[in-house]
């Protein structure tokens, strides 16, 4: 008898793997922040990206200067898991082009990804893509994956043809500047809690990012939760990214952020049992259709719980033994 089929090659035959990134991007953009955040990461394992932020991060006038300090850490010994990116000043910008070749010159096979922010449309991704492209291709470097930041009304209106990049990773909402500019005609409440989830413009915004996202096979990344220091409203907050709005990643700002989006983004312990037991009864019968619970159960159900199991790994949580070693060998020992 043959081997059992793994999942992934039984339930999604040739289309394209998603992305498999970390639930939390993680921003920070001073030097003693940077550090610090490199340090948690190698503590608490690549459960969580780290974007180095180039532009909001850089003080006016020194923008060189603060991104040859991103491709030092991005090179150093701290970045364990080859899980730090870097954010570029938008292109159009003066310190763009200087951006992108500074850090793919010094840096680019040690960084993870680009973010490009304030697209005013697809056309200015594609700009940026060719730019950083050619930036790769100059300093012999291997093609990066970008992320892109809707925070303009031009990218909102564009953001499935942004999405159908084949460059483009993950699409992050700008919630303060998508705010900010509509020119007060949404009210600051609408950047808070819980006002963010409620105004029906910025609702509107989230739900056109995430299903252009998925829409593509990208991964959607919500916005930020200013309230840093409030992590019960963090928690709720990021629980209703994931279920409500079909979000698969959060930014965290802020350390203390980090634990509680990544659990609330992680599947429950009994969720994951269930999903491991169905697949190894799955894969038993050759992922034919089967009962399960008094439910029955065939390949379009299979792909929810696979990613089930998929979240469980990448937030950290335990998987059974059995469902373990089945399908996923590499993680072993």
């Amino acid at each position: 008898m043959s081997a059992p089929l793994h999942p992934r090659a039984a339930l999604f035959g040739h289309e394209a793997a998603r992305p498999s990134l970390p639930v939390v991007d993680h921003y920070c953009g001073v030097e003693a922040r940077m550090k610090k955040s490199l340090a948690l990461q190698a503590e608490l394992g690549p459960i969580f990206d780290i974007t180095l932020d180039a532009e909001d991060g850089a003080p006016v006038g020194g923008e060189a200067e603060h991104a040859l300090l991103i491709a030092e850490l991005a090179t150093s010994a701290a970045n364990r898991f080859d899980r730090v990116g870097a954010r570029v000043h938008p292109w159009g910008h003066a310190a763009f082009e200087a951006d992108v070749d500074t850090l793919i010159a010094k840096a680019g096979s040690r960084l993870a990804y680009l973010m490009v922010p304030k697209p005013e449309s697809a056309d200015d991704v594609e700009r940026a893509v060719d730019a950083i492209d050619a930036a790769c291709k100059r300093h012999d470097q291997p093609q990066l994956p970008l992320q892109v930041l809707i925070e303009t009304h031009g990218a909102l209106r564009e953001v499935f043809r942004i999405a159908a990049h084949p460059s483009v990773a993950s699409l992050s909402f700008g919630l303060m500047d998508f705010v900010s500019a509509h020119a007060g005609a949404i009210p600051k409440t609408a950047m808070e809690l819980p006002g963010q989830f409620e105004h029906p413009l910025v609702v509107r915004a989230k739900l056109e990012i995430a299903a252009a996202a998925h829409a593509f096979g990208k991964t959607p990344s919500h916005c930020v939760v200013t309230e840093f220091r409030d992590g019960e409203r963090l928690a709720g907050a990021a629980r209703r990214a994931a279920r409500e709005f079909g979000y698969t990643r959060m930014w965290s700002i802020h350390p203390d952020q980090i634990r509680p989006i990544v659990e609330a983004f992680a599947p429950a312990a009994d969720e994951i049992a269930e999903a491991a037991e169905l697949l190894l009864a799955a894969q038993a019968q050759q992922w034919a259709p089967i009962a399960f619970r008094d439910r029955l159960h065939d390949r379009a159900s299979y792909r929810y719980f696979w990613t089930v199991l998929e979240r469980a790994q990448r937030t950290g949580r335990a998987l059974p033994e059995p469902a373990r070693s089945a399908f996923f060998p590499a993680a072993i020992g």
